[in-house]
């Protein structure tokens, strides 16, 4: 190619390059920009491939228009590429400075369960009446979940489809209630003694609206020479009413428990209807919330203490159902989904 056209070319590369170095206004398209010209496979490069073909006194004129223009050019991409990084820059320090005089933004703070909500209100309302909080073990031998209980080596519980038992010969399981607690406080202490634990519990239960294979319990008892049944009435009355109200009312029916002599199952005033009756309490203005008795006198010799001298009295409950009726929760499983749009309104 004569280098009279080249002389051209250089120009109208020249005038494509002005225009495209105006129209560049961020640090990317200026960066683009010199690769496509000054690059190893850029624009110049096949300029300077032409220029090998040409006699040499075509290339000294030819390289005296190319160098001027490849100098200015670079250095007019460097002053723009200057000018718009410290406008970029500034733009960028602008949007990022925090403006100390403005109000902070609160931090998301997270939500107590309904269940540990309901849990520390019942362990104050017995700490308040003397009582030490204990929520003692999960894994747990037979001796203390059945048989310092008073459960017959036949008890329907102590069947395998009903317990989490652990294959070994120390038959270890997952406690199926708390009064595992009750039997290791009274060997630890000597009456008078009193305690209330709640905590986790295990059963082979299938999960329904109303059952879970792991849900929680908690259990209270105390010990102490003439203690009788007027004492644990007296108790569960004010349990009650200091957890659902004053208005709240509570009836007890006989029941059995292996535990317990004589045994009764405690009903409260239903928390929906005040009594009146509706579906919930099935029309009869009751709710069954609690079971409890007079410890068995086998049970207090069991762990050596003397049932001529000493009576106590021992009650259990489901921290969930108790939950449940607290917080209006129809269902058991709603407990334990945790989903935030339901955690938040506690």
């Amino acid at each position: 190619m004569p280098a009279f056209f080249l002389l051209m070319t250089i120009d109208e590369i020249k005038a494509a390059f002005d225009r495209e170095l105006a129209a560049a206004e961020t640090k990317q398209a200026l960066s683009d920009l010199h690769t496509r010209y000054f690059g190893s496979k850029g624009v110049m490069k096949d300029v300077f491939r032409e220029l090998k073909s040409l006699p040499s006194e075509e290339k000294k004129a030819l390289g005296a228009a190319i160098n001027p223009f490849t100098e200015a050019a670079q250095a007019q991409l460097k002053e723009k590429l200057d000018r718009v990084s410290a406008d970029e820059d500034r733009r960028r320090e602008a949007r990022e400075t925090i403006d100390v005089t403005l109000p902070s933004r609160l931090p998301r703070l997270g939500h107590l369960h309904p269940i540990t909500l309901v849990r520390r209100q019942m362990e104050e309302i017995f700490r308040d009446m003397g009582y030490s909080i204990d929520p003692g073990p999960e894994l747990e031998t037979d001796w203390y979940n059945f048989e310092a209980l008073n459960f017959t080596p036949d008890h329907p519980a102590r069947d395998t489809q009903d317990t989490f038992f652990l294959d070994n010969a120390e038959r270890h399981l997952l406690r199926t209630h708390t009064s595992n607690v009750q039997i290791r406080s009274m060997e630890r202490f000597k009456p008078p003694v009193k305690v209330f634990s709640a905590g986790r519990v295990f059963r082979r239960d299938e999960i329904t609206m109303r059952r879970s294979p792991m849900f929680h319990q908690a259990e209270g008892f105390l010990v102490d020479r003439g203690i009788h049944i007027g004492h644990l009435r007296a108790t569960l009355e004010h349990f009650i009413r200091r957890l659902f109200g004053d208005d709240a009312k509570m009836r007890m029916r006989p029941s059995f428990f292996p535990f317990t002599e004589p045994s009764a199952e405690v009903d409260m005033s239903c928390v929906f209807c005040k009594g009146a009756g509706c579906g919930t309490c099935s029309q009869t203005g009751w709710m069954e919330i609690l079971g409890c008795g007079m410890i068995h006198p086998q049970v207090l010799r069991n762990v050596g203490i003397d049932p001529e001298e000493w009576s106590g009295f021992a009650f259990g409950t489901g921290l969930d159902r108790i939950a449940m009726l607290k917080y209006d929760v129809p269902n058991i499983r709603t407990l334990f989904e945790n989903d935030l749009r339901v955690l938040s309104q506690f």
